[in-house]
């Protein structure tokens, strides 16, 4: 089972749903890095449950205890570990899915490949095991801030409603006055009420979660195969929501000419830019130094109360479910921060592997 993502930055996760706690350890934070709990807190309260009517309503304060890779304030150069114990666990709610897998959830896999598997509120298949990206993300986020480098999520779509283009600042402000998260206020009340009606009916509704990154220098990357796109792609499809993922114009660019898509390059302001960014930021697997766009399709809660068809696989016959418990009637509003967490860890991997931040004292990059 891999567990690990990042090469000189690296994040390990830890936990399931119901157990005992989750969490991360992050191995290869450079030292003097100034970081607290709060630091981590503050993006942890971006994804946890029972905040608003379109999140679950399991309750979970979420608060992270830093075990190590701290001292005096900063960290050390050791492994930080983060953990969160689990408080509001409601593990009779999935007593009968020990032979019966839920529809277009992992249960069917996990049984298959491990035989003894946690499926209580999906073990560790569980959406809520992200706390690891979290974590990670926020040191990550620290990291990149001594360089000037910022990452921003926010919801583009939910269901049919897409959201006009906004400016980044527009995005900063805009995400945290409503529960979705979308930068365009009008179509942001129209999500809220497609989502709370879909919740009313017992069923879900998927949608895309948009990130950009500003600032990135250009040369991140390591082509052939551990490409910035690549990797990006890779962690953010490992998000466990996640059915596609699209770097720039994505898909868009098979319906395109070459004149049409091509970013041509200009001098600005004494800066090497290009005069579009239909490349989100990344041409030939490298950062070019303009914005880091991608976005991601984020498919329905599968957990619904409506009946569903399944199998008992200790009888191996047919059968009817009906999902009781706690569940996002739309998971996107909470991926924002996760998405963002995950291309944090990626470019702050990259920078320290680029050079442009050292790998063991950050004293050292003055």
């Amino acid at each position: 089972m891999s567990n690990s993502i990042g090469e000189k930055f690296r994040i390990t996760s830890f936990g399931a749903s119901h157990g005992k706690a989750v969490g991360a350890i992050v191995d290869g934070c450079p030292a003097n890095l100034e970081l607290s709990a709060e630091d981590i807190q503050k993006e942890l309260n971006k994804r946890k449950p029972g905040t608003s009517s379109v999140t679950t309503p399991r309750k979970e304060s979420d608060e992270v205890e830093i075990l190590s890779g701290i001292f005096e304030g900063k960290t050390d150069g050791t492994p930080i570990t983060g953990v969160i114990f689990n408080k509001n666990q409601h593990s009779k709610d999935y007593s009968m899915f020990k032979s019966t897998p839920r529809p277009s959830h992992g249960d069917f896999g996990w049984m298959s490949k491990y035989g003894n598997y946690d499926y209580n509120g999906g073990g560790r298949g569980s959406g809520r095991v992200t706390i690891g990206h979290v974590i990670g993300g926020a040191i990550a986020k620290k990291l990149l801030e001594t360089q000037n480098i910022e990452v921003i999520s926010h919801v583009i779509q939910i269901g049919n409603i897409k959201a006009e283009p906004q400016d980044s600042n527009t995005i900063k402000e805009n995400i945290e006055k409503n529960p979705v998260r979308c930068a365009d206020l009008n179509a942001a009340e129209e999500m809220e009420e497609l989502i709370l009606a879909k919740k009313q009916e017992g069923d879900s509704v998927g949608g895309i979660v948009e990130t950009i990154a500003v600032g990135a220098p250009a040369g991140l990357g390591e082509p052939v195969f551990e490409r910035l796109d690549g990797d990006l792609t890779r962690i953010l499809m490992n998000i466990g929501a996640v059915k596609g993922v699209e770097i720039g114009l994505g898909f868009d660019v098979a319906n395109r000419t070459g004149s049409e898509i091509n970013d041509e390059y200009q001098i600005e302001d004494g800066k090497i830019t290009t005069k579009t960014n239909n490349s989100g930021g990344i041409i030939g697997g490298m950062s070019n130094g303009m914005p880091i766009v991608s976005r991601i399709a984020i498919k329905p809660t599968p957990s619904i109360s409506k009946c569903q068809n399944s199998i008992n696989l200790e009888k191996m016959e047919n059968e009817k479910i009906e999902i009781k418990g706690r569940h996002d009637p739309c998971i996107c509003p909470r991926v924002t921060v996760v998405a963002e967490s995950s291309t944090a860890i990626v470019l702050a991997d990259h920078m320290i592997r680029s050079g442009f931040i050292h790998p063991t004292n950050l004293e050292k990059n003055i």
